[in-house]
């Protein structure tokens, strides 16, 4: 059995270049510290999944989805 580990932040940081936003952007639209969104983003901070639905729903992006079910 192969394991990886999904780093979710690293997906959303590349989507938010992808879109040329920044951590301060979208700590704006999800009411959140940037320097807290950034230790998240950087997986030094848990994402809750209604916080990780919020992130999806404004930058168009499911990263729900991307989380292995095992």
């Amino acid at each position: 059995m192969n394991h990886y580990k999904i780093l979710i932040g690293e997906l959303i940081l590349l989507k938010l270049k992808e879109k040329e936003r920044s951590i301060v952007w979208l700590a704006k639209r999800i009411g959140c510290d940037d320097s807290n969104l950034g230790k998240m983003l950087k997986g030094k901070r848990y994402i809750y999944p209604d916080l990780l639905l919020h992130i999806s729903v404004i930058l168009e992006e499911d990263f729900l989805i991307t989380i292995p079910k095992n």
